[in-house]
């Protein structure tokens, strides 16, 4: 019997929506549905589903399994990749949501970056390359005889594998590296060394100094990322070329990169100089948004050489200082989407969170408990959300009191003085009398004594904004909350989740167990 037609709704942004209709009826798999959403609106790249989940009050949280929706359910979907053609392009440029999408200063320029792959893809070689790696792979799989390259086809080898990993990092770690010799050596056997007991460490080797040539290419063709590293950029006290070392540390895709086709310094301070009178009218958000994704790469390029003072900086782009655009500037920054990757992580993790920290004895236990205390009066997912990340906090030995900082509305002249002095947390000014079920008059965050952020509705979320806020301004993590932050980083957002210190890594074994 020939199945049912299903009917969805699929969002791609606040004021853009489609129905689909699969005559076939429900796909098999959340792969066949993505497959059937990217033919039928025509969409290139990458995407992420996400569906409403009733047990979240139908907040979207991510797709991973087909039984989660039924007929006529609602899908968002997420770009992960650049999109050249189709609805993501055209239809969705007037959308209001900022995280949905992938906004660069430059979207359809060859140095645009992506996410480093789970597994690193081997490119394809020069012609003349793959003619002898063929032949060699073909007298190897019959004989079992290696390749022993010559001087210019290792140099080929390594320049086109250098090409591919400046599309993810310019910067690789020594993981990375080695991942992509490992894949060499899978996708080529015959290029396996006999003298190494991995079979690529020479290889590793070799891209690791064609990388830092590969750097200096870069550099003397102008490239930003690698200029600013230059030894004419650095203090004339401290010209080392290893002092002050300028790249990505959290992940970052799009760290310092180049200024769009056709734009100047000029033109772009012009932009910027635009964008203040334009900050200040009233219903402005679509021309905001697009200055700020064409000004993306002046403004990043100012953070990571010059590293303003915030008051200098927000001075400069009051712009950037809104929830859409701390959410957008982020996924520039990242490729991820900040508060939707956020959330859905941390529910997902709330479970078995919650039931380690509460196993917690001792002393820390006492307060882990207290932490949670408040859930008893209020049972809300932003509450339970903030009273997690508290006690998180205190598992790891580090103090919540240091991040966030609790007022009441009545004293609010002493709050302001406190918060002029505090370097970097998230504040909430409490209705005096209240409870845990009182919401807060104002909840915000301040870094350097300014307020960046200010009526975010709950901790939870300016946990997340605060993120944001790190990334759009390339702030360091304050070393009392070092520990805090990277689970943050790396369990909850997975940004260069591979990469733990020994007390997350325990940490992320339990959550699995």
């Amino acid at each position: 019997m020939m199945a049912a037609p299903v009917k969805m709704r699929i969002v791609f942004g606040d004021d853009n929506a489609e129905k689909l209709t699969i005559e076939s009826g429900m796909p098999k798999s959340v792969e066949d549905l993505s497959n059937e959403i990217k033919r039928q609106f025509d969409i290139e790249g990458d995407i992420r589903l996400q569906y409403m989940d009733s047990d979240f009050d139908n907040n979207f949280v991510n797709l991973n399994q087909i039984s989660d929706i039924q007929d006529k359910s609602t899908v968002k979907v997420i770009s992960l990749s650049d999109v050249s053609q189709g609805c993501l392009n055209q239809s969705c440029e007037d959308t209001s949501s900022s995280s949905d999408t992938i906004i660069l200063s430059s979207p359809d320029s060859v140095t645009a970056r992506s996410q480093w792959p789970t597994e690193f893809k081997i490119p394809t070689f020069p012609y003349d390359v793959e003619m002898q790696l063929q032949s060699a792979n073909q007298a190897f799989m019959s004989s079992r005889v290696f390749l022993n390259p010559s001087h210019k086809l290792k140099s080929d080898i390594l320049e086109s594998l250098a090409a591919q990993i400046i599309r993810f990092k310019a910067y690789p770690s020594n993981l990375e590296i080695e991942s992509v010799a490992e894949a060499l050596i899978k996708a080529h056997p015959c290029l396996r060394e006999q003298g190494s007991s991995s079979g690529y460490y020479g290889w590793k080797i070799s891209l690791k100094y064609k990388m830092a040539n590969y750097r200096t290419k870069l550099r003397n063709l102008g490239c930003p990322e690698m200029r600013i590293n230059s030894l004419k950029n650095k203090p004339a006290d401290k010209c080392q070329p290893a002092h002050n070392i300028k790249k990505p540390r959290k992940a970052e895709v799009n760290f310092c990169p180049p200024y769009p086709a056709g734009e100047t310094l000029d033109s772009l301070e012009g932009e910027r100089v635009s964008l203040l009178s334009e900050v200040q009218k009233r219903h402005n958000n679509a021309v905001i948004k697009e200055k700020m994704a064409k000004t993306f790469a002046y403004r990043r390029q100012e953070v990571v050489r010059d590293q303003p003072m915030i008051a200098e900086f927000k001075t400069r782009w009051p712009g950037l200082f809104t929830v859409p655009e701390v959410e957008a500037e982020f996924m520039r920054i990242t490729t991820v989407p900040l508060v939707t990757t956020f959330f859905a992580q941390l529910d997902n993790h709330a479970d078995q969170l919650q039931r380690l920290l509460k196993k917690t004895g001792g002393s820390k236990g006492k307060k882990i408990k207290l932490a949670f205390a408040p859930t008893a009066q209020n049972e809300t997912v932003e509450k339970k959300r903030e009273c997690l990340l508290r006690a998180l906090c205190i598992y790891l030995n580090e103090d919540p009191s240091s991040l966030f900082k609790e007022y009441l509305d009545s004293d609010g002249c002493a709050a302001q003085r406190d918060l002029d002095h505090v370097v970097f947390g998230i504040y909430s000014i409490n209705v005096e009398g209240g409870d845990a079920t009182t919401i807060p008059a104002d909840v915000g965050i301040v870094i350097e004594g300014v307020g960046v952020l200010h009526d975010l509705g709950d901790l939870s979320s300016a946990c997340a904004l605060l993120m944001g806020v790190i990334y759009a301004v390339n702030l360091s993590y304050p070393q009392e909350l070092k520990t805090f932050f990277e689970v943050l980083q790396k369990i909850f957002l997975q940004l260069d989740a591979t990469r733990l210190s020994t007390k997350v890594q325990m940490l992320k074994n339990k959550l699995y167990e």
